[in-house]
C-alpha cells in the first residue's frame, strides 16, 4: 500500500506581487546594467569574490525605489551591501542610481528575500539585516502575512554573525509594538535601546522622502535595533 504524500504547507508571502509601471530609464537600466550589478539566484556566490574584498556584508530587504539604499552604500564605503526587491521598477531605478553614482559596494537580487536568506546566504556571515518600512498588513486577518514572525527571526539568528544586527523601522506603531514583543524574549538577541524599547534613528539610515513628509505631518517612526549575542 502506498503511503500518501506528505502535506506541504505553502509559505505565506509577506508581499503582494505587482508589476507596476516601468519607466524608459528603468527598463534601460534593467537591460544594460543587470549583468554588472545583479545577482543570479542560480549561482551560489562567494561574496568576498563578488565584491573583490572581505568586508561587513549588509542586506536590505525590500528597498523600494532604492534611493535610501544607494545613499547608504555611497556614504558607507567600508561595507558591502546587497539589496533584495521583488518589484522590477524599483530594481531598475536602483540599477540606474548605482551606475549614475559609480557605487561599487552594492549588488541586487530581484527575488523573494526569504528564499535568498535561507538558500543563498551562509550561516553566521551577515554583519546586518535592514528591513525598513515593511508592509504592515494592518488588518487583523492579514497579520499572518507580516514578514517579522518566528520563522523569520529564526533565519535571522542563523545568518547573522555574532554582534551582527537586525534593524527595522516602521511608521505603524502597532507593527512596531508587534515586532518589539516578538524580539524581546528571543534568546540570542539583545535590544540596543537604552530603554529596551525603540531607538533613535541611526545616522546611517537616510530619511526617505516618504518619511520626511510623514514627519512634517506629525507622523511617528519607530526604529528597533537588535544585535545577536
Amino acid at each position: 500500500m502506498t503511503s500518501p504524500a506528505p502535506t506541504v504547507t505553502p509559505r505565506i508571502r509577506s508581499f503582494m506581487p505587482r508589476q507596476g509601471r516601468i519607466t524608459a530609464g528603468q527598463e534601460f537600466s534593467l537591460e544594460n546594467y543587470w549583468m554588472e550589478y545583479g545577482l543570479d539566484t542560480n549561482i551560489h556566490y562567494d561574496f568576498a569574490q563578488v565584491f573583490g574584498r572581505d568586508a561587513p556584508l549588509i542586506i536590505e530587504i525590500g528597498f523600494g525605489n532604492g534611493e535610501s539604499l544607494a545613499k547608504m552604500a555611497a556614504e558607507n564605503p567600508d561595507n558591502n551591501y546587497i539589496g533584495i526587491e521583488v518589484h522590477r521598477p524599483g530594481v531598475g531605478h536602483l540599477l540606474m542610481l548605482i551606475k549614475q553614482n559609480g557605487i561599487t559596494n552594492l549588488k541586487i537580487y530581484n527575488h523573494d528575500a526569504i528564499d535568498i536568506l535561507e538558500n543563498h546566504i551562509s550561516d553566521n556571515s551577515l554583519g546586518g539585516v535592514h528591513l525598513f518600512f515593511p508592509d504592515p498588513w494592518p488588518k487583523q486577518r492579514h497579520h499572518k502575512r507580516r514578514i517579522v514572525r518566528p520563522s523569520f527571526i529564526e533565519v535571522l539568528l542563523k545568518k547573522l554573525r555574532v554582534n551582527g544586527y537586525f534593524h527595522t523601522a516602521t511608521d505603524w506603531e502597532n507593527y512596531a509594538k508587534h515586532i518589539l514583543d516578538m524580539l524581546t524574549p528571543v534568546q540570542g538577541f539583545n535590544n540596543t535601546s537604552p530603554t529596551h524599547t525603540y531607538c533613535e534613528r541611526p545616522d546611517y539610515r537616510p530619511l526617505t522622502k516618504f518619511e520626511q513628509r510623514g514627519i512634517r505631518l506629525g507622523h511617528g517612526v519607530w526604529d528597533l535595533v537588535f544585535t545577536k549575542n
